[in-house]
Parts: C-alpha cells; structure tokens; sequence
C-alpha cells in the first residue's frame, strides 16, 4: 500500500506541479495577485494533490480489481441478460457519482431554468447504463465494434439535425464528462475481466473501446429531452 502511495504521490505531482507553475506565473505577472492569493493557490494545489493520491490509489487498490473480478464472475452465471443487467446498475450508479457529471448537472442548472438537475443527471445516467449493457453484449455475442460505432454515431449525428439548438451543445458536453475517474476504470475493468474468460477473445479488442461507445449515449439522452421538451 506505501509503495502505491508513494508512486501515486509522484504521478499526481508530475501531472499538478506544471499547471500549477503556470497559473501562478499568470497571478504574477498579469493579475498581480497578493502573498495571500498565492498561499491560497498553494493551498488549494496541496489538497488537490493529497485528494487525487487517495483517489487513484483507491481506483488502483479496490475498483479495478472488484471490476475485474465481477467481470470475469459474469459468463459463469450463463445469462446474457444478467451481464446486461449488471452492465446497466453499474454504468447507472457510477455516473451517478462521477464527479464532471455532478459539476455539469449543477452548472447547467444555474443557466436553464426550463430543465432541472435532476432530470440532467439521471438521463446521462440512464444514457450511459444503457449503452454500457450493449456493449457488454457485443462483447458476449461477438459483433462488431466497428459496425456498432458506425450505426451509433450515424444517428446521432443525424438526431442532432432535430434537436432544439440550445440542448445540442450540452447533449455533446454531457457524452464527453462521462469518462471521469470513476465510470472510466470501472467500465474497463469489468469489459476485460469479461472478455477475459471467454474463448478465443483478446482484452484490448474487446475490453477497450467501450468509452466511446458508452458515452454516446448521453448525447441520444439529451437530444431527446430536447426534442421532448421543444
């Protein structure tokens, strides 16, 4: 556990120390912050630093390992219908808690007054448990990935042509922060501990990829609360 401390410690510092360098350059130069802006800029850095080693360490230490197990349990229950089950309660609770989801819940809120926090979070929800269970499927059933993107990303992109111009922007936004620090490790994790155990599978073509497919899903989501609302 001190080893992944330690080396977590040092991977955060390497990611933080530069932004942080180049913000305070900025206060300096071009805003002329005070001694106690600066030491509150210091302040803040050492517990995003101290927050981030604990997160990733519990990412590293507890989720992965958990996602790879529940994967790899999957396939033993022979029901296709389970691991699509299971794929849809995880995707729904992890991007319930993700982070970049709540912000943009809360941020939106302030702006929109015709939508509510709620209803912002639990259909980005919804959109990425969904999307997640197909992929969980595609990965049972064997089909192709490619063909998947291609069907998924063509209707979205030709949704967008019907959707209020207001909701697309944000429909956009609410795919891309689904692929935080906890939905990410979590969906990965439990995709390649399922192909893992399967016959004449390969974790890197069918455990990645998943992302990208799963956050469109969102973007279906918000598009049709647009349309709905219009």
């Amino acid at each position: 556990m001190l080893l992944l401390l330690k080396e977590k410690l040092l991977e955060t510092l390497r990611a933080v120390l530069p932004l942080f360098a180049v913000v305070s350059l900025l206060q300096l130069t071009m805003i002329g912050a005070s001694t106690a802006t600066i030491i509150d800029l210091a302040t803040g850095a050492v517990l995003i630093v101290a927050g981030m080693v604990l997160l990733f360490t519990g990412v590293d230490y507890g989720i992965l390992p958990m996602g790879r197990y529940v994967g790899a349990a999957l396939p033993e229950k022979g029901s296709i219908s389970l691991i699509v089950a299971v794929a849809f309660a995880l995707g729904f609770a992890t991007t319930l808690a993700e982070p970049d989801v709540l912000v943009l819940a809360n941020q939106v809120n302030r702006f929109m007054s015709d939508i509510s926090r709620q209803t912002i979070l639990y259909s980005i929800a919804v959109g990425v448990a969904a999307f997640t269970g197909i992929a969980m499927a595609r990965i049972v059933l064997g089909f192709s990935l490619r063909g998947l993107l291609t069907f998924a990303y063509g209707a979205m992109l030709a949704l967008s042509f019907f959707a209020p111009a207001q909701f697309i922007p944000l429909a956009y936004d609410a795919g891309s922060v689904t692929t935080g620090v906890l939905t990410a490790p979590i969906v990965i994790s439990i995709a390649i501990g399922l192909s893992s155990v399967l016959v004449g599978r390969s974790a890197v073509a069918d455990g990645f990829g998943l992302l990208g497919f799963a956050s469109i899903g969102p973007i279906f989501a918000m598009m049709a609360i647009g349309i709905l609302l219009r």
